[in-house]
């Protein structure tokens, strides 16, 4: 876990204008870019989310403004094999091209400490071409000023004091293929290949996602989960569902997805258990029940947690619909 030496916050506002700083002022500063959420990237418009960490490894403190918006702060390079660069977004062009206020805080790293932050690749870089790329990032601790409004920004470059990552290599698919119900079909981040749903049994399947869940594989992880039989469990949503078209029944799916992934619904699927005991398993033709007792690892504690996986078997294939969860306490 990251620590934060952030000792003064201090909020100002000034127009853009050019500035120089010696780079030497930066030494023992490391500057690193990772997936946030490593996953399979389409050329289309799902997020491609970057985590960008500043790290102090020298014996004082480090000092540096933190826009609001976060395009006066870092600015990403991605190029392609051949070293040709891919353009900036139009967004990106149109927020450091205007004469504007650019607010900030000023963050303080102890010696030893780190900070991080989150951004969204594709609110610099259009990212609707697939291929393979290598993405760097560089964090301007004055922020990133043109010279003029209406200046190109990359023209300038050269005098603004920045500190450089690492590469990051980043593979974007061409747009997903749909199944046979609209829903795109899921590949393995691994391999790449197409990720089928086998004829196993329903303790099997319950293994399976928890090993994914364990993993962080969500792709594997939603493989056997029913998520149009899991979002008509509640009352709400089932009638939302059956006033919806068939197109707009799949956005609701997708939301589902999204929202399980993120823990904002049903969150108890989708915690990840430190280890589990497949305990009984019950089922017929069409059928089943899994009963697996869970163990969560917290700070200072353990908690135990039995849940029961309910299962339906449709077209050969187990799969998940339900499930229910009873807390047995910690130890």
């Amino acid at each position: 876990m990251y620590r934060f030496g952030l000792k003064i916050i201090v909020f100002a506002a000034f127009f853009t204008a050019a500035v120089t700083v010696s780079a030497s002022a930066n030494a023992g500063i490391d500057f690193n870019i990772r997936f946030f959420d490593r996953r399979i990237y389409y050329a289309e418009t799902d997020p491609v989310y970057i985590q960008a960490t500043i790290t102090n490894n020298s014996p004082s403190t480090f000092r540096f403004k933190l826009a609001d918006e976060r395009a006066f702060s870092i600015d990403f390079d991605v190029r392609t094999a051949t070293n040709r660069p891919l353009d900036q977004a139009d967004s990106l062009i149109r927020k450091r091209t205007q004469y504007r206020q650019i607010f900030f805080r000023e963050i303080a790293v102890e010696s030893g400490e780190s900070f991080s932050f989150v951004e969204d690749l594709r609110d610099y870089i259009n990212l609707g071409t697939p291929g393979s790329f290598v993405v760097t990032a560089r964090m301007y601790p004055e922020l990133f000023r043109s010279v003029t409004a209406g200046t190109n920004p990359q023209a300038s470059a050269a005098s603004r004091p920045f500190i450089e990552s690492r590469r990051l290599p980043l593979n974007i698919r061409p747009p997903v293929i749909p199944g046979p119900d609209g829903i795109p079909l899921e590949l393995d981040v691994a391999t790449g290949a197409v990720l089928v749903r086998e004829r196993i049994a329903p303790d099997l399947v319950v293994d399976y996602i928890l090993t994914a869940r364990q993993r962080s594989q969500w792709e594997k992880f939603f493989l056997y989960l029913d998520l149009e039989a899991m979002l008509s469990r509640d009352a709400v949503r089932r009638r939302a569902w059956n006033a919806e078209s068939e197109a707009g029944r799949r956005r609701m799916v997708e939301q589902f997805r999204r929202e399980l992934q993120s823990s904002t619904v049903d969150g108890t699927i989708s915690v990840i258990p430190t280890d589990y005991t497949i305990e009984r398993t019950q089922y017929n033709n069409s059928e089943g029940t899994v009963i697996v007792l869970q163990r969560f690892r917290n700070a200072n504690f353990t908690s135990i947690k039995r849940y029961t996986y309910f299962l339906e078997r449709k077209d050969d294939i187990w799969m998940i619909v339900d499930y229910s969860v009873v807390n047995l306490g910690t130890e």
